[in-house]
């Protein structure tokens, strides 16, 4: 067959050159994609950073060869005429094609990113780790479902009636199932902000505990006594929650009184007292201490100081061995601690009629 013989519309040796610009292009794209690979493998192996093994995940996992063919036929398309339907068929195998590779690697990174994550957390909170799980479906479903729009949509398929159907059937769904929807939505909150993990000592209301599990629609605390409490996800987000495990420092206030026949030196050499006591101990910084104000029985002393480390039986044992210090101090100086008390006054008056009175 001669090659200037027409053949559907183009010469011979255009279909030819049209193979041959087909094939070049296909092995050109897959020598590019191995070439990449080998790079960034090796740079993978010599850094600690995750981007280049993003891109070895994209490269080798993700990118498809049916993807880099479809490429190279459109190439190859492009040196001969098609006729218009023909063309028009090309045009959207490539769109289908690229709608279904972008979504290939929107999900390899998402997936990447969520493993990435997860492996972190695994070490720090391993039982959050249904709360990532969840993510990851959420995320990899809304974008599938989003490239299967797109992909309808390039078909020529009205897709408006779909997104209203799925619409109203989404906000009937959510609205029978907005409890647990809004405490899956509340376990995700709490694994990506973190306001506490396992371990961590919390009071939230009246209720107080360590942190035992984190799921998706309850997180459970152990409370001192032993028992385990149970809270909704959604309440727990509602409330204040005050984090002990996260303490830097605690301070701490403390009021002690002395007798109202306590000297004025002796007044006076208190609060120094106190503050060569606290300074004494380690762990334990002093801040204030002052004559606050009279009281009822006694006169009122506040001392403020600071225990450098959150645990709370460090904090009990610096302030045990603050009491004893000051009562040793106060015992050897013969200064008085108060306690309730009362002063009667006796006065006698004598009268006409020889009685004695007594004034209280």
């Amino acid at each position: 067959m001669p090659l200037e013989h027409p053949f559907y519309g183009n010469p011979v040796w255009r279909w030819l050159l049209a193979v041959a610009v087909a094939l070049v292009a296909y092995l050109a794209f897959t020598l590019s994609k191995r070439i990449l690979e080998n790079r960034a493998a090796k740079l993978a192996k010599r850094t600690t950073t995750e981007v280049d093994d993003f891109a070895v995940e994209l490269l080798e996992r993700r990118t498809k060869g049916v993807f880099l063919a479809v490429l190279a036929l459109a190439g190859g398309s492009a040196v001969v005429s098609l006729p218009p339907a023909l063309e028009r068929a090309v045009r959207v195998v490539v769109m289908l094609t690229l709608f279904l590779q972008a979504g290939l690697w929107l999900d390899g990174g998402s997936s990447f990113w969520i493993a990435r994550a997860t492996k972190r957390q695994a070490a720090e909170d391993p039982q959050s780790l249904s709360a990532y799980g969840s993510i990851s479906f959420l995320a990899r479903l809304g974008l599938w479902v989003l490239v299967s729009l797109l992909l309808l949509r390039n078909l020529g398929i009205d897709i408006t009636a779909l997104i209203a159907g799925l619409g109203v059937g989404g906000i009937a769904v959510a609205l029978a199932v907005q409890n647990i929807l809004g405490d899956l939505f509340a376990s995700m909150s709490i694994v990506l902000d973190k306001p506490f993990v396992i371990g961590d000592f919390v009071v939230i209301g009246d209720c107080l505990g360590t942190v035992e599990h984190i799921g998706l629609k309850t997180t459970r605390l152990r409370s001192l006594s032993g028992e385990q409490i149970v809270f909704s996800n959604t309440d727990l987000l509602n409330s204040r929650v005050r984090n002990y495990k996260r303490m830097y420092e605690r301070r701490v206030v403390f009021s002690l009184g002395v007798t109202y026949r306590t000297p004025h030196e002796k007044l006076a050499a208190i609060p120094p007292m106190i503050r060569e006591i606290v300074e004494s101990l380690p762990d334990a910084r002093f801040d204030r201490a002052h004559f606050a104000r009279y009281g009822e029985f006694a006169l009122i002393f506040e001392v403020v100081y600071y225990v450098t480390r959150p645990d709370y039986n460090i904090y009990m044992d610096r302030q045990q061995a603050i009491n004893l210090a000051i009562y040793h101090r106060f015992a050897r100086e013969g200064i008085e601690f108060a306690y309730p008390t009362q002063t009667i006054f006796l006065s006698h008056e004598n009268h006409r009629s020889g009685a004695c009175a007594q004034q209280i």
